[in-house]
């Protein structure tokens, strides 16, 4: 009968080999290659596979790592140093100010200026105000005052003088006192002068409309044109009878030295020669025009003529004048 039992003589069967102590390929370059003798063929089967110590290897990610780790240190460095340099050079170029804004006021320091007298700060030091600010009282500014904005000042100002650089714009302008103007003046709207305007210089109107105007030459370039009468006016010029008059006659002068009237009341047994001489109150610069006329008739049938020069001018007859008589004569004198 067939002996079941099985032959204890012969040998167990052989363990299946067992894993490699490094599971994982060495590196990149060693997987799948054909002098891998694990990726080759497989350990005969009964035999166990020798272990070899790995050997470290460095990968081709693993030296790209390390360059790439040591650029981006280098970059660090470079971005450091060079916002070191700016940092100086910004600190360095910075102008520096010589004013030094003061510190804001404590409640103390503010109550203190209640007091007659106090400082605040130095020169040095700028004292800022950011709020509105209004003084009771006087204020008084030691040196130079800039405003940067408009000025407005709603009383009067009293300014002992004033020198305007620029342009000036005044609504209303009243001068107290003298106004002296070293330069050309441009009016563009109409002048009222209250009282006397004088003028040493010349001066060209376009057109001047004045009550009264009082110069001491008027020299006109072109015609002119009276609306109204001519009056003179000035002092009245001194007389000297002549012999003309007669025995008991009398003359007199009204008027100025640029007209007048003369009136002769003869006496007895007038002889021809002149009635009156008239001195000038002032005296022409050369012998002036001297023009007469008769005013009445018996001022009309006489032969009358002047005698004149730069002091005076006198009235006289070619022929003797009836005694006890009127005569009347107009003049004007023109330089």
């Amino acid at each position: 009968m067939p002996n079941d039992k099985p032959d204890q003589s012969a040998p167990p069967p052989a363990a299946p080999p067992a894993p490699a102590s490094n599971s994982q390929p060495e590196s990149l370059d060693n997987l799948d290659s054909p002098t891998n003798p694990a990726a080759a063929s497989p350990p005969p089967a009964g035999t166990t596979p020798a272990t070899k110590d790995p050997k470290p290897k460095t990968s081709l990610l693993g030296r790209f790592s390390i360059f790439r780790n040591l650029y981006l240190i280098v970059f660090v460095f470079l971005v450091l140093i060079g916002g070191a340099v700016v940092m100086v050079s910004v600190k360095t170029s910075k102008p520096s100010t010589s004013s030094t804004k003061a510190k804001s006021l404590t409640d103390q320091q503010i109550s203190s200026l209640k007091g007659n007298t106090t400082l605040v700060g130095d020169a040095k030091q700028t004292l800022d105000v950011q709020s509105n600010s209004i003084f009771e009282g006087q204020v008084l500014l030691r040196s130079d005052l800039n405003v940067a904005g408009a000025l407005k000042v709603g009383g009067a100002i009293s300014i002992p003088s004033i020198s305007v650089g620029g342009a000036g714009a005044f609504g209303q302008l009243g001068v107290n006192d003298g106004l002296n103007v070293g330069g050309d003046t441009t009016l563009q709207g109409q002048l009222t002068v209250q009282k006397n305007l004088n003028v040493t210089g010349s001066a060209s109107f376009g057109n001047l409309n004045v009550s009264q105007l009082s110069v001491s030459t008027l020299q006109l370039r072109s015609d002119l044109s009276l609306s109204r009468h001519v009056v003179t006016s000035g002092g009245v010029p001194g007389s000297s009878n002549g012999t003309a008059v007669g025995g008991g006659g009398t003359a007199s002068v009204s008027g100025s030295d640029t007209a007048g009237t003369v009136a002769i009341n003869t006496g007895g047994s007038p002889p021809a020669g002149c009635f009156i001489t008239l001195n000038f109150a002032q005296k022409f610069g050369t012998t002036p025009h001297v023009v007469i006329s008769p005013s009445n008739s018996s001022a009309a049938s006489l032969q009358y003529y002047t005698n004149r020069s730069s002091t005076n001018f006198s009235i006289c007859t070619a022929n003797a004048p009836s005694a006890s008589t009127s005569y009347i004569f107009d003049y004007i004198v023109l330089d």
